[in-house]
């Protein structure tokens, strides 16, 4: 078992993973570059059908609750900065059902990130109160609806 301080994102499938393939080590602003490294899987999750990419998304989660749990016990940090695989599965639940458009793709990276970072309730009052791989994931996995709600309004209501 690796002291705290030699565990690295990249030292375990799990830790790789849970950092996004990578994207969750950027020095700055690592939600937002984990939530561009989900935009090329997207693209070809968005190739499935609606009910099968639905069930992907709902084993990301389930996933990513042992992942960012884990990763999280494993550096002995409580949702890390770099644990982006929660960005990865809200950023997925933004975008079910929508059209395979640029201006989409767009609306939605803007939109998850918005939720993201505000955390309007019932956002952040979870994200406080939930801990453990399920606390790391429910506030993206929120973002994520919220996100979704707003697109699938606008898609309702304009196009």
């Amino acid at each position: 078992m690796l002291e705290p301080s030699q565990r690295r994102w990249n030292n375990h499938w799990v830790h790789f993973l849970a950092f996004g393939l990578g994207s969750g080590a950027a020095p700055k602003a690592p939600g937002t570059f984990g939530t561009i490294a989900a935009v090329p899987l997207y693209l070809l999750l968005a190739q499935l059908s609606l009910p099968l990419y639905l069930v992907v998304v709902l084993v990301s989660f389930v996933l990513g609750i042992y992942l960012c749990g884990q990763t999280s016990k494993d550096m002995q940090v409580h949702d890390h900065g770099g644990i982006v695989w929660d960005e990865f599965v809200g950023f997925w639940i933004t975008m079910i059902a929508l059209p395979l458009h640029w201006a989409w793709l767009l609306a939605g990276f803007v939109l998850f990130r918005l939720f993201d970072i505000i955390k309007p309730f019932p956002i952040g009052w979870l994200d406080k109160r939930v801990h453990g791989g399920l606390g790391i994931m429910i506030d993206d996995v929120l973002a994520g609806v919220f996100a979704l709600l707003v697109l699938q309004a606008v898609r309702y209501f304009f196009f």
